[in-house]
């Protein structure tokens, strides 16, 4: 496959790698580009591989907490340009979705689509989707959520006006559940979460997929680093305790205090509220548009084939 000045342009904004090493890696891959990002991440060569995830759409992530916190909703709802993402109109439709999803309980976006709105039962939310995309002039959808529901303590956190939501569960017991520390460490969990992007809530929760390929990426760093085929394990090994690090939330350092762990701060605050029970059960981060690739206008390649006509 014959690689392009912006297959390789695209390659330099994703992995931050320098234009001949990405146009190599692009050659070395055949073109394919996922490829290509772990030839230069082998290679160490990709300064972010966190960058890799592109963001593209537009559009708001909006969040509905209970007075009790007991229900907790995010749900991510697009549109095409930014400019409408920051209108009132949107931004209260997208919360009036948030809020519906909290009392009506949708299995999935089909069937939140199917129901009628609870404050509106002559509509549904397919129906409310429509007038909102005339009432706005551009097209509106809503693509995924997340409601959580439990005896314990949910939160959320919306970042950026909605270019990040973050939902999380806390188990407590019936005691501490209405301790303002336990709230507290619940809504520091969501920041941690928006912050410091963890992958699970622990070890066990890794995907063995993505921990296997992370192996065989320092395996390969290892190697081309010259080390000896005989410690490149133990050098494994330790790269992957520095993994789960960072990619599992209870052994993170706790962004407001680099010093803790965030299983280390779960210990003082449940000691504090005198929680028999207090653990991270579980937690979704939304980011808007990622994975969604956006429309590209070229729009001197537009004027140009309209002049050659």
């Amino acid at each position: 496959m014959a690689v392009t000045a912006a297959m390789v342009k695209e390659l330099r904004e994703r992995t931050s790698a320098g234009m001949m090493d990405c146009k190599k890696a692009l050659v070395e891959s055949d073109g394919d580009m996922e490829k290509a990002i772990e030839w230069l991440r082998e290679k160490g060569l990709s300064q972010a591989a966190k960058k890799a995830g592109r963001v593209a759409a537009e559009g708001v992530v909006a969040q509905y907490l209970s007075e009790d916190a007991s229900i907790g909703v995010i749900v991510e709802v697009n549109c095409e340009t930014d400019f409408v993402a920051k209108t009132d109109k949107f931004v209260d439709f997208a919360n009036s979705v948030a809020r519906h999803i909290a009392l009506a309980k949708p299995a999935d976006v089909d069937d939140l689509l199917n129901q009628k709105y609870v404050d509106d039962d002559t509509k549904t939310i397919a129906d409310m989707v429509s007038d909102a995309t005339v009432a706005i002039g551009e097209k509106i959808s809503i693509r995924r959520f997340e409601r959580y529901e439990t005896a314990g303590v949910v939160s959320t956190y919306i970042h950026l006006g909605g270019k990040v939501g973050v939902l999380v569960e806390v188990a407590a017991d019936e005691a501490s559940r209405a301790n303002d520390g336990v709230k507290t460490f619940a809504h520091d969990l969501a920041l941690q979460i928006a912050a410091a992007r963890p992958e699970a809530v622990r070890r066990e929760e890794v995907d063995v997929e993505k921990l296997n390929k992370e192996k065989e990426i320092l395996r390969a760093q290892a190697l081309n680093e010259g080390k000896p085929e005989k410690i490149v394990e133990r050098m494994v090994e330790g790269r992957i305790e520095k993994y789960y690090k960072e990619v599992c939330l209870l052994e993170q350092p706790y962004v407001k205090d680099a010093d803790k762990t965030i299983k280390g701060l779960m210990g003082e605050v449940a000691k504090a509220a005198g929680a028999t029970c207090l653990d991270v059960v579980k937690f979704v981060r939304f980011e808007r548009g990622e994975g969604i690739e956006k429309r590209k206008d070229d729009f001197a390649a537009e004027i140009a084939a309209m002049t050659a006509k």
